[in-house]
């Protein structure tokens, strides 16, 4: 007999597991790791670019408003995994799988009643396409290691960043460090800089992919690290490619500046001879993950940061922004707006994401009558969170506006004014705004619970069954956009990077931060 079978096995239990997982969620969809905090706030101080801090002061104004609140960080909260490191010594005491028990913790924390979260899990995401109502299923990832206690990673991670997720299998002469400078760009700014990059370098494509979620568990300690200096290859390699991303230009949000990553995470795994797979994960600006440990002793509730270790930091709007008129706003108004102006928006506004789009497109073909006259309106791509108290929406900061490209054209067609978003659009919406004499403005991705203040009245007002993907009519007050693609077709995404990456090459400024 081996010792660990002579070992009186710790029983976990069911409701224990449960309870655990179900108060990690909520936990982590209100309460940033301090660790990002303190490095955004130290980048946010670091930031010269007047665009990328305004986006840092956002996010982190944000970040304080829902830990004092307890409403989501972000209107998307996320798809849920859950790395398990299971004690070979320990019993799950539960007539149901792992997997079973794991998603009722789930379902318990996206139900809760004081802070609903948003389902966005879809079955059968080939076809139909159905909201299973209660972001279950999630992803479990099951390691056996040694040991009587079960070791838990959960994180929820919103599609925005994930869609961003970058894998390929170089030739082992390949240069890493060439592939991620050439990937980076490709992401635009829809994963919501400033975050984190997770590599995984090494096994097989699947192994690769799960060490890069892998890593975007691990603190952020980048000046640490730059601090005492490298002690291997991988830190040498981690410090590089955090040097060479930021020196990119991007910033926060896109908007051009110095601080587009915080920290860069590798691990790395043993592979064939002829291989050298390699994946990044990008983590947005709403980094949700919680760790805890089960000895058997009952449920682990994760104690609450202190609030007066948030950054001093509290946002206003700035005090040249244009206010707009959206009740009378007319074209001549949207051609007056040049990239980079900010903007605070008062008036009516419709919403619509992906599935509304999708069903205006499909009645367009048939020629069936719109529930919503676009003529001269303003739509604002998103997805709320459901309401609790006394709010008029939850938290409903924007999505990624390049998902509705493809329907740019069709809904200026319509005489739609203007679009808000996130991050950057694609070069044929581009034109088509450019020709349409529009304008697409940009909202900060990671702010929502901030967005969601200048909300005053919300009313769905046509198709109601897609549930956050109904079209909204919103009434908001001193809303805060950037107008990211003017009506000449003048591009901040593309332009501001440029003049960043150019300013931080000549005059050296990331050697001084």
């Amino acid at each position: 007999m081996t010792a660990s079978a002579a070992t009186t096995p710790t029983i976990i239990k069911e409701d224990d597991l449960i309870e655990s997982v179900a108060d990690a969620l909520q936990y982590i969809s209100y309460f940033h790791p301090m660790d990002y905090i303190r490095a955004l706030g130290e980048a946010y101080k670091a930031e010269q670019s007047p665009a990328a801090k305004d986006a840092m002061a956002q996010i982190l104004t944000n970040s304080r408003m829902c830990a004092e609140g307890h409403r989501p960080i972000c209107q998307d909260t996320g798809i849920v995994t859950v790395m398990v490191k299971w004690g070979q010594d320990c019993w799950l005491n539960s007539p149901r799988s792992l997997q079973q028990v794991i998603d009722e913790g789930v379902r318990k924390a996206y139900l809760h009643p004081e802070n609903k979260l948003r389902a966005s899990i879809l079955a059968d995401p080939a076809f139909s396409r159905v909201n299973t109502r209660d972001n279950t299923p999630s992803v479990v990832h099951v390691e056996l290691v040694p040991g009587n206690k079960v070791h838990i990673d959960v994180a929820a991670k919103g599609g925005g960043s994930e869609n961003k997720s970058k894998f390929k299998m170089l030739n082992p002469s390949d240069s890493i460090v060439d592939w991620v400078l050439e990937m980076v760009p490709q992401m635009g700014a829809g994963w919501c800089p400033p975050g984190m990059l997770g590599i995984g370098i090494g096994g097989t494509a699947e192994k690769a992919m799960t060490l890069a979620k892998q890593s975007l568990m691990m603190d952020i300690d980048m000046a640490q690290l730059k601090q005492r200096g490298p002690q291997n290859k991988i830190e040498e390699l981690r410090i590089e490619l955090f040097d060479k991303v930021n020196a990119l230009g991007i910033g926060a949000q896109g908007l051009g500046g110095l601080a587009t990553i915080l920290d860069v995470k590798i691990l790395d795994w043993p592979t064939h001879a002829a291989s050298k797979p390699i994946a990044m994960i990008p983590n947005c600006a709403a980094t949700r993950h919680a760790h805890f440990t089960l000895d058997g002793s009952g449920p682990v509730f994760l104690e609450a940061p202190k609030l007066d270790e948030w950054p001093d930091i509290h946002w206003t709007p700035d005090k040249a922004a244009k206010r707009v008129d959206l009740d009378t706003l007319t074209p001549a108004d949207v051609q007056s707006w040049k990239q980079g102006d900010r903007l605070l928006l008062n008036g009516k506004m419709l919403t619509g994401r992906d599935a509304a789009h999708k069903r205006i497109k499909d009645m367009l073909d048939k020629g069936e009558e719109l529930p919503v006259e676009f003529k001269g309106r303003v739509i604002y791509y998103v997805g709320p969170v459901d309401p609790v108290g006394e709010e008029v929406v939850g938290p409903a900061g924007p999505t990624t506006a390049t998902r509705m490209d493809k329907f740019t054209r069709m809904m200026l067609d319509q005489g739609l004014l203007a679009m808000v978003g996130k991050a950057e659009r694609g070069p044929d919406a581009t034109q088509a705004i450019a020709d349409g004499k529009s304008a697409y403005l940009m909202a900060v991705g990671g702010a929502a619970y901030l967005v969601a203040r200048a909300i005053k009245g919300s009313k769905v007002v046509g198709f109601e069954d897609l549930g956050m993907e109904a079209i909204y009519e919103f009434e908001v007050a001193d809303f805060p956009v950037t107008v990211a693609v003017d009506a000449e077709g003048n591009n901040v995404h593309k332009l501001a990077p440029l003049v960043w990456q150019k300013k931080i090459a000549e005059e050296g400024l990331l050697e001084t931060n």
